[in-house]
């Protein structure tokens, strides 16, 4: 009996000591895949992670989303940043965390004072520059901390080269903002740390001086208005001028063709006289030296006939004169057969001067 109770004893503790084998193997498989999830750590879109060898003191960039392999046991240290923009505001009475906190005040170059409302930049690290923000803030968003100095700092530097005067000019203050901007990412990117945009609001000054500028605004909006209106009306003048050059210009060349088209006739019209009066000319000269021979030609018929009449009637007188006293009563009688002579019984004068002849 105590043999066998020996041999059992035995037999358990032969199982017992498997058990514990076994116990420990597994345990020992549980730790290492502990240790292999711990050793792995998911990086997702919008984050970087900085892996830093604790051993040598060197640290690496991973910006690639997906798994990132870390050694156990301290060797490895991994420490993730938030890449997505975020937002820092300067607005109320007083600050609420580091991305939120007081409204900007300025003192402009003249003395006067004014603030911003709601100042606005976005901003976000660099991720090739995980490192660095590491390096120079420390981990997770420990970088926030050089956003709120630097950029009260600048912006009231920037804003501050102003007078309240130009200040108020919307174009003025954008690029004092843009300096602004421009001065900050000089600072800031060194660190890791870029502003990609910034919204500041037009300024506020006091009630007195905001009235000042509303009238200015409201008067350099009538100014543009009246400007707007000029040159709508120099606009219309010269539409105007245009049509009416357009309607005067078609009248002259209607006018101009009617006249060009008269001038035409009326060329024609002398053409067709000047020929007419030319072939006028020609007929009437001809017909002027035919009658003019002819007329020559009569009159020196008539002339020889003269001759002959005159020789004539001078050989008919030169025969008359021969003839005696009585042969010339008779001719004078023959040529006053028909006319009656009155005679008078006296006469008033011995010696009449004049005889009347009467028919």
């Amino acid at each position: 009996m105590a043999k066998i109770e020996l041999d059992k004893l035995k037999q358990l503790r032969e199982q017992a000591g498997d058990l514990t084998q076994w116990i420990w193997v597994g345990a020992s498989g549980l730790i290492v895949l502990v240790m292999m999830f711990m050793s792995f750590t998911t990086i997702e879109p919008g984050e970087v992670a900085v892996r830093v060898n604790n051993v040598t003191g060197s640290a690496t960039a991973i910006t690639q989303p997906g798994w990132v392999f870390r050694m156990p046991l301290g060797i490895h240290s991994l420490h993730v940043l938030d890449l997505s923009p975020q937002t820092f505001q300067m607005k109320g009475e007083q600050g609420v965390d580091d991305l939120h906190v007081e409204k900007l005040t300025v003192r402009a170059s003249d003395g006067a004072n004014f603030h911003f409302e709601d100042t606005t930049l976005i901003f976000q690290i660099t991720g090739d520059e995980a490192v660095t923000v590491t390096r120079d803030a420390g981990v997770e968003y420990m970088y926030r901390a050089w956003i709120k100095p630097y950029a009260r700092a600048i912006l009231r530097d920037e804003f501050g080269r102003e007078s309240t005067i130009t200040v108020s000019d919307p174009s003025n203050y954008g690029r004092a903002a843009t300096r602004a901007q421009e001065r900050l990412n000089e600072f800031l990117r060194p660190h890791g740390i870029i502003v990609t945009q910034m919204v500041t609001p037009r300024p506020k000054f006091n009630a007195n001086y905001e009235h000042l500028i509303e009238e200015r605004n409201r008067l350099r909006n009538e100014l543009e208005v009246i400007k707007s209106n000029l040159e709508r009306s120099e606009t219309d003048r010269q539409r105007t001028l245009s049509e009416v050059d357009r309607d005067e210009n078609k009248k002259i060349q209607e006018r101009r063709a009617v006249l060009e088209s008269d001038l035409a006739t009326a060329v024609a019209d002398r053409e067709k006289a000047i020929q007419a009066a030319d072939t006028y000319k020609i007929a009437k000269i001809g017909e002027g030296q035919a009658k003019l021979v002819a007329a020559r030609r009569k009159a020196e018929e008539l002339e020889g006939q003269l001759e002959a009449d005159y020789r004539a009637k001078k050989s008919e007188v030169e025969a008359f004169r021969t003839q005696p006293v009585e042969r010339v009563m008779q001719r004078l009688g023959a040529s006053l057969e028909g006319v009656t002579i009155h005679i008078e019984p006296w006469a008033n004068d011995a010696n009449p001067s004049r005889v009347v002849l009467e028919q």
